[in-house]
């Protein structure tokens, strides 16, 4: 039988962790328990694409509409999410990871922003590393709607095309999805990737996030490499 790195090197893999906290509720602790679990398998799971040679993963961790939770609940997510940086800027030089944050960053706390400044920097120094990419305070409709701006903003009067759309994307540079995995048994992208997801093979699996394994990242790539990808055209 092949290794899960045979069908799994190169590709670029998009991640909606989903249910966490179905998770807490079904074992009678608050949300909040279950978006800690599931940051520790979001770790686990970026270290282990990086095992199987994927080139970049994009993990939905905040989305633009996230902000209607509970005060509580988005505070954890912060925390979490602080933390993270602050571990990701003792150890990315060191693991050979490049970190990137996707999204609206002028709506998070000045002390998470500062992080993702530093992160970017030392992201500048690691050209060609394996890329983990985290959507935080991120909808695609609003990627677009920025994107259009900014090239707007830079371009007075000029049409945008496909090709400088892709340059003005948060996701400039970066290879677009090839596989999109949500978990938690939704059967919907909910304003992920939603350029970038144009010809991405989708994949759903009911098991919540805090449960996700390297197994299931297996399951999911092999199902990924029986599919017929022809981009619009015709199968010879």
């Amino acid at each position: 039988m092949a290794h899960p790195r045979e069908f799994a090197e190169g590709l670029s893999i998009g991640i909606i962790m989903d249910g966490n906290g179905r998770w807490a509720k079904n074992r009678g602790l608050p949300r909040t328990a279950g978006h800690k679990k599931g940051a520790e398998v979001f770790s686990d799971i970026a270290d282990y694409c990086d095992e199987l040679g994927v080139s970049s993963v994009y993990f939905y961790a905040f989305s633009t509409e996230n902000w209607k939770r509970s005060e509580d609940e988005i505070s954890t997510i912060m925390r979490l999410f602080e933390a993270y940086l602050h571990e990701a800027i003792d150890t990315m030089e060191r693991d050979q990871i490049r970190l990137k944050i996707l999204g609206d960053t002028t709506a998070l706390s000045p002390a998470i922003q500062g992080l993702i400044d530093k992160t970017d920097a030392i992201a500048a120094r690691l050209p060609g590393c394996f890329q983990a990419n985290v959507c935080l305070n991120y909808g695609g409709r609003d990627e677009i709607v920025r994107a259009v701006n900014r090239f707007a903003a830079e371009h007075p009067g000029e049409t945008i095309t496909e090709a400088a759309m892709a340059e003005y994307l948060d996701t400039a540079g970066i290879p677009d999805p090839d596989l999109i995995i949500r978990t938690g048994g939704e059967y919907r992208i909910s304003n992920f990737l939603m350029w970038e997801s144009a010809y991405s093979e989708l994949y759903f699996t009911d098991v919540l996030w805090p449960d996700f394994s390297e197994k299931d990242i297996d399951e999911a790539v092999a199902e990924y490499r029986h599919r017929d990808r022809r981009f619009g055209g015709v199968k010879a």
